[in-house]
């Protein structure tokens, strides 16, 4: 049973999934597992996943219809194995010391049920309200779901929020109602990338507005 769950949930991504795997390749802390999770691709997304999965034992490959990203994450936590699950979008990455920090906190914490973090934002440093997408707030007024870091047996429990958009902000909401021990560490070891076209907060969000004139 490896100390991480890493699971990675895509859609047509194949240009983008070598550099998120390269980083998860290359951590420090080398005890993890992947659940990497193609949501129903028509690129060459599930070629180039079913080959990382072929050359590296702790990459597991699954295929689903598409049903969004919460619903592949969804799937994904109902097959871990680690003690703790965490994310990494597609179109995002860890640094190399990402995983070893987080370690090294709960080691030292094992009080600590849910752990989340800063990240270091590539691009547009704002992300459009769930509660209104025309609203654009900064993405440090946020949770950022890529950074959490649950205990398996408390997020089975909490379960996952299968929806659309901010699934990362109800599930967060869902671990505080239920007097989950949560710890924030001011480490942004994981790199956002805020400059991808198709991503959902591109979606969600108004583009044709500046955030600066919201």
């Amino acid at each position: 049973m490896p100390l991480f769950s890493v699971i990675l949930c895509t859609y047509n991504r194949a240009r983008l999934l070598p550099r998120a795997l390269r980083s998860l390749l290359h951590q420090h802390w080398q005890d993890w597992e992947a659940l990497l999770i193609d949501d129903g691709s028509t690129d060459a997304t599930p070629l180039l996943l079913a080959a990382a999965a072929a050359e590296e034992p702790r990459f597991r490959f699954f295929r689903i219809s598409h049903r969004g990203a919460g619903a592949a994450r969804a799937f994904g936590v109902r097959r871990a194995q680690g003690s703790f699950i965490t994310f990494l979008d597609s179109d995002d990455e860890y640094l190399p010391e990402h995983l070893e920090k987080r370690a090294i906190f709960l080691q030292q914490h094992p009080e600590v049920d849910f752990l989340h973090s800063s990240a270091e934002v590539v691009g547009n440093p704002f992300v459009p309200d769930r509660h209104n997408p025309r609203r654009w707030i900064p993405v440090s007024a946020c949770v950022i779901g890529g950074t959490f870091v649950i205990r398996r047996t408390l997020l089975l429990q909490l379960g996952y929020p299968s929806r659309r958009f901010a699934d990362d902000a109800a599930l967060y909401e869902r671990a505080l109602r239920a007097g989950a021990r949560i710890a924030f560490i001011d480490v942004p070891t994981y790199r956002y990338y805020r400059t991808t076209p198709d991503s959902l907060c591109t979606q969600y969000g108004n583009v044709s507005l500046s955030p600066a004139v919201q």
